[in-house]
């Protein structure tokens, strides 16, 4: 049996952590996961409920409160393949790390993520439209972005280096890749937990759209890599009047993430917006 990595990092994330652990490591055979949660910049108990676990979760530990920081170190203390990087408040099974490994087999394929399943019944009404108008656009079937999952064969993670210190590790991982060699695995989904109101969902998306801004101004070249424009589809969902509400709403969201993330990026002010609605409850 392969032994899979599975690299976690986790910022104060005490809230949520074990829900993601408990759904992992559920039925996963001796051997078969090592699960990295890299604690960055913890100030909560995230490494203590980690440690709980035992085999097959490792916790790294360090001050520096960096996502991609510690997504380098994971890699530093990983030892298998293929390897699989989750967000630590995002929900995968056994079952699903299983399948996203098999995506990788051929060899033709070297980066794989799942199908994103929001749970949207908390939020409101405005972001649930949000969401069904995101469903019916060419960046929900991507390939890596959104799912808060993606894995990578020995081949694929030798595109790169260490991760930069971009605000989008998914971006970044997605454009080393052409079309053919990312899929979307769609026997395979993770459950997302999105911001339950309007304010945070545009905050969250302002820092989605500050990390795209980022990573074209940053890697021209790589990022002709990104995919299909959602434009010309947002475009066509005009003809459907049912859905004219949604998209004014969806629109709007998107209006303003874009205008806070240009001015952010022109005053050089990047801040992580976190989103504490979908925590409140795990």
């Amino acid at each position: 049996m392969t032994m899979i990595s599975v690299i976690i990092p986790a910022h104060n994330e005490g809230s949520v952590i074990a829900r993601t652990l408990q759904a992992m490591t559920e039925g996963a055979e001796p051997g078969e996961l090592d699960v990295i949660v890299v604690c960055n910049g913890c100030s909560d108990n995230t490494a203590a409920v980690a440690r709980r676990f035992g085999a097959p979760v490792r916790v790294v530990e360090t001050d520096v409160a960096s996502k991609t920081h510690a997504l380098n170190l994971g890699d530093e203390t990983a030892n298998g393949f293929p390897r699989i990087y989750v967000d630590a408040d995002v929900v995968i099974s056994v079952a699903t790390i299983r399948t996203l490994a098999r995506g990788l087999e051929t060899g033709n394929v070297l980066a794989v993520a799942p199908i994103p399943n929001f749970d949207l019944a908390e939020c409101s009404w405005a972001v649930r439209a949000c969401y069904e108008i995101r469903s019916l656009l060419p960046s929900a079937q991507e390939g890596v972005g959104g799912s808060g999952v993606y894995a990578l064969s020995e081949a694929g993670r030798e595109r790169f280096r260490d991760f930069p210190p971009v605000t989008a590790d998914d971006g970044y991982v997605r454009i080393q890749f052409l079309e053919n060699e990312r899929e979307t695995v769609h026997s395979a989904y993770s459950i997302v937990f999105p911001p339950r109101t309007i304010k945070n969902l545009i905050a969250t998306k302002t820092r989605a759209h500050y990390g795209s801004f980022e990573l074209a101004n940053l890697f021209p070249r790589l990022w002709k890599n990104r995919g299909e424009s959602n434009h010309k589809s947002l475009l066509r969902l005009f003809k459907r009047p049912q859905l004219w509400g949604k998209l004014a709403v969806y629109c709007l969201v998107t209006t303003i993430a874009k205008y806070r993330a240009q001015k952010r990026l022109r005053d050089g002010t990047a801040v992580w917006e976190r989103d504490k609605t979908s925590r409140a409850t795990a």
